[in-house]
Formats: C-alpha cells, structure tokens, sequence
C-alpha cells in the first residue's frame, strides 16, 4: 500500500454513523489509513445543527471521497 486509505465502516442500523455532536453542531468523524500503518482521525465540520441536513452532507461527502479515491486508483 503506498498511499492512505480511506475506510468507510457503516452501521445501518444508526442513521447517524460517522456523525458526533458537539455541544449541538454536528461534526463528520473518519479515520484515514496511512502505507506506515498509523491513523488519523478527521472531523469536518457539517455547520448546522438539523441532523437531517447533516446526514445528507454526510453522504454527499462519502460520493465525493469514494469518487476521488476511484479517480486516484485508476491514475495509478
């Protein structure tokens, strides 16, 4: 492996996989897999505090990374 990974675990039984409140704003929480073994937690912030709206931004994000991760692989 010589480039992170991006490993996307969802639990369909909670709606809100990969979300964390913070004091009512809504945060999306991944881990990337880097080639040395290590890991990193990201969380980008989703700016609202209506967890509908924040689901949907959520998976809007998980297309865009799946999509780049593609692009990325086909390039290699």
């Amino acid at each position: 492996m010589n480039q992170s990974k991006l490993a996307i675990w969802i639990n369909r039984k909670n709606e809100n996989h990969h979300l964390w409140n913070n004091n009512g704003k809504w945060w999306y929480h991944l881990t990337l897999h880097h080639p040395d073994y290590s890991a990193e937690s990201r969380r980008v912030p989703l700016h609202t505090r209506v967890i509908t709206t924040d689901r949907q931004r959520r998976d809007e994000l998980f297309a865009d990374w799946a999509e780049e991760v593609s692009r990325k692989e086909l390039a290699a």
